[in-house]
């Protein structure tokens, strides 16, 4: 597919308009807006390739392959995490997927003992997951990512188009519906997460995840016990780190 030409200076694009016109807009819509406004060499779709991934970037996929995707390899995921992403690349045909990993100097003087996860997760969050994203979106001025109002939290209003420090950042799936996710596994026969069988329902890094029930949010077994909710990546603009 070739690549529409960004439509202006993405300082230019207004992102409330956007957010306006998009407002109801299919998931492929959203993605296929943010492609002809944005361009493809200036856009990145971030994807923990976690319980509902697939769908995201099946969608991504129909509408262009190519769309850089950007999977953050923190050093704490489940094997079965890096094998699914192995699987949907091939499945999926993605051509472009970067596997960023955390900076070795600051786990060095950070976390050389990999047990910073324990004693304060949000900076171990910040060191694996927060600034290594930061360096992967450096060359692009928007990005695409698959939170779902529905997951709740922080999550439960979230707009289709958003700023994000000096970035657009764009939520396809934000008004999807859990029956819209499992219509899109259904349709194009994706796998699931090989963990989602075990009872895993929101999938991040391994130390901090636990299995959760139908009658808790979707995210309730990250953190478990902590007042976190989220890793960073959502709340911290990218562009300040």
């Amino acid at each position: 597919m070739s690549t529409p030409a960004a439509s202006s200076s993405v300082a230019e694009t207004p992102v409330a308009a956007l957010d306006a016109a998009l407002r109801s807009a299919a998931p492929h819509q959203v993605i296929a807006a943010a492609l002809q406004a944005i361009g493809r060499e200036r856009l990145a779709v971030v994807s923990s390739f976690g319980t509902e991934s697939a769908a995201l970037l099946k969608v991504t996929a129909d509408v262009d392959p190519a769309i850089p995707v950007i999977f953050l390899d923190t050093g704490h995921m489940f094997a079965e995490t890096l094998a699914y992403r192995d699987r949907l690349i091939e499945i999926l045909g993605l051509q472009d997927v970067r596997s960023m990993k955390p900076d070795a100097a600051a786990l060095a003087r950070e976390d050389a003992d990999n047990e910073l996860w324990f004693s304060d997760p949000d900076a171990c969050c910040r060191i694996r997951k927060v600034e290594p994203l930061a360096r992967a979106l450096a060359p692009f001025a928007a990005w695409i990512n698959g939170r779902k109002r529905f997951q709740g939290g922080l999550r439960a209003a979230i707009p289709v188009v958003e700023q994000d420090g000096a970035r657009i950042k764009f939520n396809p799936f934000a008004n999807v519906t859990r029956e819209d996710i499992a219509a899109i596994y259904r349709s194009a026969n994706l796998p699931q997460h090989p963990l989602v069988a075990s009872g895993f329902r929101s999938i991040g890094c391994m130390p901090c995840t636990s299995r959760s029930d139908s009658a808790e949010d979707d995210r309730a077994g990250r953190w478990r016990g902590r007042g976190k909710t989220e890793c960073g990546i959502h709340t911290v603009t990218t562009s300040s780190v």
